[in-house]
C-alpha cells in the first residue's frame, strides 16, 4: 500500500506540473464550492472560532470571512502540490523575500536564528523555496508523513534546493547536530500544544489561549536572535515574505515574554487578513485548568 500511495502521489504532481496556473485556480474555484457548500469540511469549526474571535462582528461578516477563507484554504493546497513541480525561478519569483539583507547580516557575524511563522497564506512554499533567498543553512521541523517513502522522497527533493526538514520529534538534535553552521530554524508556533501542562497560556483573539513554548524554549538554550515571517498575498498566485526581530538577545527575556511578542505579532498579522489564517484547525480545543486561566 506504501509503494501503491507513493506512485499516486508522484502522478498527482505530475499532473500538476502540466497545469497552467489559469486552470489550478479554476480547479481552486471549483474545489472552494465543493468544500463550502456540498461537504463543508470542517465549517462548524471554521464559524465558531471565527464566532468567538470576532465577537463584534454580525453574522453576514462571519459568513464573508467563511467563504474568503475557504478560497483563501483551497488555493494554498492545490498550490502546495503545484510547488513540488516548479522550477527554482518560478518559485522565487512568485515567493519573494522581501528583506533578505535583514537575515544575511546575521549570516555575515555567524549567526544562527530562529524564525517563527504561521499557517498563515501559503507557507508551504516557503518550505520549497526559503533557502534559494537567503545566506543561511535553512532547516525546517516539520511532522513526517505516515507514508516513509513519500516522506523520504519530499526531504531528499528538498534537501537538494538547501532545505533541510527535521522531524519535530528530534528538534534538540537538530539544532545540536548543527550548532557549527549559521542557520535558519524554522518553527510553525500557531498551533496548539500537545502537552496542555508545558503550555504557555495567553490571551488571543478574544480568547484563553494555549502556545507552543518550543520557539522561546530553544532560543533560550541557544540565545539565537528569534524573527517573525509574515507572509503577505499581492496578488493570486504571488507572495512577498518580510522578516522582524522579536528577540535579539533570548537570554534577556522574562519567562514567556518571547511567545507573548509572537502571539502579539500573529495577531495583528490575523486581524489584517482575517480569511488567511488556518481557521479549520482545532486550535482551542485545550482548555485551560483554574490556575492556568488568565
Amino acid at each position: 500500500m506504501e509503494k501503491i500511495g507513493y506512485f499516486l502521489f508522484r502522478v498527482v504532481v505530475g499532473l500538476f506540473s502540466i497545469i497552467p496556473f489559469s486552470l489550478l485556480y479554476f480547479f481552486s474555484d471549483g474545489l472552494f464550492y465543493l468544500f463550502y457548500y456540498v461537504t463543508k469540511y470542517r465549517k462548524k469549526v471554521v464559524v465558531q472560532n471565527l464566532k468567538n474571535s470576532f465577537p463584534e462582528k454580525s453574522a453576514a461578516e462571519i459568513e464573508q470571512i467563511t467563504k474568503d477563507f475557504y478560497r483563501n484554504f483551497c488555493d494554498i493546497l492545490l498550490e502546495g502540490i503545484k510547488g513540488l513541480s516548479m522550477s527554482k525561478q518560478e518559485l522565487v519569483k512568485r515567493y519573494r523575500i522581501t528583506n533578505p539583507e535583514f537575515l544575511n547580516a546575521y549570516c555575515d557575524k555567524n549567526s544562527s536564528l530562529i524564525a517563527v511563522g504561521s499557517h498563515f497564506t501559503n507557507w508551504e512554499w516557503g518550505v520549497l523555496c526559503s533557502s534559494l533567498q537567503v545566506k543561511h543553512k535553512t532547516i525546517g521541523f516539520y511532522m513526517p508523513l505516515s507514508n516513509k517513502t513519500i516522506d523520504t522522497y519530499i526531504k531528499e527533493s528538498r534537501a537538494a534546493w538547501g532545505m533541510y526538514l527535521v522531524s519535530v520529534r528530534e528538534t534538540l538534535k537538530g539544532f545540536e547536530s548543527n550548532k557549527e553552521t549559521p542557520c535558519i530554524y524554522i518553527l510553525l508556533s500557531d498551533q496548539s500544544p500537545s502537552n496542555k501542562e508545558k503550555a504557555v497560556w495567553l490571551n488571543f483573539m478574544n480568547q484563553n489561549t494555549a502556545f507552543l513554548h518550543g520557539a522561546e524554549k530553544y532560543a533560550q538554550l541557544c540565545n539565537y536572535p528569534v524573527v517573525f515571517i509574515d507572509i503577505k498575498r499581492v496578488k493570486r498566485g504571488f507572495y512577498e515574505v518580510e522578516f522582524s526581530l522579536l528577540s535579539e538577545n533570548p537570554l534577556e527575556t522574562k519567562p514567556t515574554e518571547i511567545t507573548k511578542l509572537f502571539a502579539k505579532k500573529l495577531e495583528k498579522t490575523i486581524l489584517y487578513k482575517p480569511a488567511h489564517w488556518l481557521w479549520s484547525h482545532r486550535r482551542w480545543k485545550l482548555k485551560a485548568s483554574p490556575k492556568e486561566s488568565i
